[in-house]
């Protein structure tokens, strides 16, 4: 996934025509266009062939299951087109170590925290863990919460030269330069681009705040 404008969108629209016309639109503007469930279920697996048509995609599928099970779904991910898949680190070496066996050129990216208030129960007390059991397993890097810069803080310390992903900019109130200023690589914006007036000027802008840092 190349890193130049520092920006990826979380693409979490279900209308699929409208879906494919923001991911035309922001290309230009983004590192990467990552879809999730909402997205995959509303317009079928295709959607990622296509919008890797415009960008990297980025299967946000948060896999947490058995290794056997989970390196299917990043099989399957990766032949779609998919560039990188999320999964979650909870789940323990086995599982991380199936999911970077079978990206093969892919990039795997292991959740440590999630970036909503719930996040801090569970996940947060244990996120330094589950980026040593990443860093263990050859991830290609992590996700980190742009809502709490100072976590990311604590797992960049960890994962040394590895990318750090950070989503909760915008609606959920991180914002690119705190994300980024704490080491994140890419600031993660769903709803405030996508669910602009105009997706492709909103992108824009938030890649002018991240070429500023």
């Amino acid at each position: 996934m190349k890193k130049d404008k520092r920006l990826v969108l979380a693409l979490d629209e279900t209308v699929p025509a409208r879906a494919l016309a923001i991911a035309e639109a922001v290309a230009p503007h983004v590192d990467a266009i990552k879809i999730n469930w909402p997205l995959v279920l509303s317009a079928g697996p295709g959607v990622i062939d296509q919008i890797s048509q415009f960008s990297d995609v980025v299967c946000d599928f948060k896999v947490a299951d058995i290794p056997n099970t989970v390196r299917l779904i990043v099989e399957r991910s990766v032949a779609r087109g998919a560039s990188a898949v999320i999964v979650h680190a909870f789940t323990g070496p086995d599982s991380l170590e199936a999911a970077v066996d079978a990206a093969g050129r892919a990039e795997i990216y292991a959740v440590t925290e999630m970036s909503h208030p719930g996040g801090r129960v569970f996940t947060a007390p244990h996120a330094e863990e589950m980026a040593r059991l990443g860093l263990d397993a050859g991830v290609s890097g992590f996700i980190a919460p742009a809502t709490r810069p100072d976590r990311i803080a604590a797992i960049r310390r960890i994962a040394g030269d590895l990318k750090i992903l950070s989503p909760g900019v915008g609606a959920q109130g991180g914002s690119v330069a705190d994300a980024l200023a704490a080491g994140a690589d890419y600031a993660i914006v769903g709803r405030a681009i996508y669910g602009a007036a105009d997706p492709a000027a909103a992108a824009a802008d938030f890649a002018s705040q991240a070429a500023s840092r």
